[in-house]
């Protein structure tokens, strides 16, 4: 059946994301068509890449992991690969998995050119539907990143042929898939072991709704954390209780790590932190980036319910992004 005109494009679209936003929707928008300002990421010295900041933010809310193996289940075009393959510690494994043959060709040449030859080494690329793989098999990866498919609002906006034929049933069909993978990530995800799932779309139905899902079929299985790190460095700050809806406070032990720390401490310099370290979280609510190249202004986080986003009408130009810290209970907790 051919779709009709009135549910499909620009106005459709513009009513949609007004009636979610309100008077917010105009600023956002504008925002959202604006020239973006990526940051410079370089590993170890090595050629930098540019990407969202809000991205950066996203790969290094999963802690650090000195030894087993980690999958980035999307991850073509690969800005994300490199910031996690720049915190793995000596004994990690990354698997950089892309569905698509042309993007993950991207993927290859952007490992190459980013990455010195001692970690790039540690990172196998492959090409498979991730949805599938708990048919092959489950409890393999210690950390998982999700960066999944979805709206894309801001390149829907600048682009006119995307934009004529945006319906909302886009939302419904995206968040489908996202589940999919979701459900797989977790069940290939190890006990004790965490995972972000991440989308840089604007719609609760593909962010939080996603994770309701999560929470709702595996129920004490998951718990989801606060993101950002407490002022102290190491204090856990709990935000609700976890027996009433599984959701916690999230600290890391390296948040205090500084540039000086990393060239004088060998077990640090062998994990692959050369540039940009743990992001953690400023009293105000802010996110600070540090790195030996330069640094960057603090970015401003909004709390969901299961999560954190970045918009870019708050955030300097940074997303639109937003992702969940989850971690799958060991049977002992």
């Amino acid at each position: 059946m051919k779709r009709s005109k009135s549910s499909a494009g620009a106005a459709v679209f513009e009513a949609y994301y007004a009636g979610l936003f309100g008077s917010r929707w105009e600023p956002l928008k504008q925002a959202l068509l604006a020239e973006t300002e990526p940051a410079a990421f370089s590993v170890c010295g090595e050629k930098p890449y540019y990407l969202d900041r809000a991205s950066i933010a996203a790969a290094q809310a999963l802690p650090l992991l000195e030894e087993g193996r980690c999958l980035d289940m999307c991850a073509a075009p690969g800005g994300k690969t490199l910031v996690l393959a720049s915190g793995m510690g000596a004994e990690v494994y990354l698997q950089a998995n892309e569905l698509s043959r042309t993007r993950r060709a991207r993927l290859i040449n952007v490992i190459g050119e980013h990455l010195p030859a001692a970690i790039s080494a540690r990172v196998e690329v492959t090409g498979f539907d991730a949805a599938i793989l708990p048919r092959f098999e489950q409890n393999l990866y210690d950390r998982i990143l999700l960066d999944a498919p979805c709206s894309s609002e801001r390149h829907v906006l600048t682009d006119p042929k995307y934009l004529a034929v945006w319906t909302p049933a886009r939302i419904k069909a995206l968040a489908q898939r996202q589940w999919a993978l979701l459900s797989a990530a977790f069940l290939v995800l190890k006990p004790g072991g965490f995972l972000v799932y991440a989308t840089c779309a604007l719609t609760d139905a593909e962010n939080d709704g996603v994770v309701a899902r999560l929470l709702k079929k595996y129920k004490q299985d998951v718990r989801i954390h606060q993101y950002g790190t407490p002022p102290t460095g190491t204090e856990i700050h709990f935000l609700h209780d976890t027996a009433a809806n599984n959701m916690v406070g999230f600290a890391s032990s390296v948040a205090a790590v500084s540039t000086a720390d990393i060239s004088s401490n060998s077990s640090i310099s062998n994990a692959g932190i050369c540039t940009a370290e743990h992001i953690p979280a400023l009293a105000d609510g802010s996110i600070a980036f540090y790195g030996s190249a330069a640094q960057l202004p603090p970015l401003p986080y909004e709390q969901t319910e299961y999560g954190c986003r970045f918009l870019p009408d708050v955030c300097g130009g940074a997303g639109p992004l937003y992702f969940s810290l989850i971690e799958k209970r060991a049977s002992t907790d």
